[in-house]
């Protein structure tokens, strides 16, 4: 299927002409961005942690100690929900009250597992990496045994996920289109900036290419 089937667990409500469930659609919003929004439960308390993510195929995968208590409760957990969210653009009607954000968001519902053999870590540690910054697997020491020991790495297989954007001007009520206000988009853009060594750091060292390549591109609003 192409898409993702709706469910009452994914189905979006509010706003649903903004809704996406195409499949194409999500893991491409899912792969242009590297931190998502994971809730858990702790002693009756619902905690939300960022965390950094990759995806192969329709599977998250995510990283952390082998204490983290947020992923020792994801485990125990039935099914685990995620949120990613690109803000594109800030709108600016003319009134106020029909201010708004461009915005592209995703989320996931899966059961999570655990990823116990050394090849599988070692490859979902890759796909991380990359998926913040490309290259950079390449360039550094990659994770020893001591260190691939002390990691836990979890993989939630994607079984719902829905998508929301908006990517469109402000909509103002035609009482007001004869304001003298302006009313548009303020599009956002995330750009590089310095690349600063550390203090020990050894000298003459080249910038890692990696880093001078990154981009993180943001939705251009959509032209009416």
């Amino acid at each position: 299927m192409s898409e993702f089937s709706k469910k009452p667990l994914n189905k979006v409500v509010r706003g649903s002409k903004r809704a996406q469930y195409n499949k194409e659609l999500i893991y491409n919003i899912l792969d242009s961005h590297f931190i998502c929004q994971i809730p858990y439960v702790f002693e009756e308390t619902a905690i939300v942690i960022p965390t950094a993510y990759g995806r192969k195929g329709n599977t998250i995968l995510i990283h952390g100690s082998l204490k983290n208590r947020m992923m020792l409760s994801l485990l125990n957990q039935e099914k685990v929900s995620l949120n990613i969210t690109h803000l594109d653009g800030i709108v600016l009607a003319r009134s106020v009250f029909h201010h708004s954000v461009n915005y592209r968001s995703v989320n996931v519902f899966g059961k999570a597992r655990l990823i116990e053999e050394d090849a599988e870590k070692m490859e979902a540690l890759e796909i991380i990496t990359e998926n913040i910054i490309p290259g950079r697997w390449n360039e550094a020491r990659i994770p020893n045994q001591k260190e691939l020991d002390g990691t836990l790495v979890i993989a939630i297989d994607i079984e719902d996920a829905s998508a929301k954007v908006r990517e469109v001007e402000a909509a103002d009520d035609s009482a007001d289109y004869d304001l003298d206000v302006w009313a548009g988009v303020l599009e956002l853009e995330v750009q590089s900036g310095r690349l600063v060594p550390n203090s020990d750091c050894k000298p003459g060292l080249p910038e890692p290419q990696s880093a001078k390549n990154f981009k993180f591109s943001n939705n251009p609003m959509k032209q009416p």
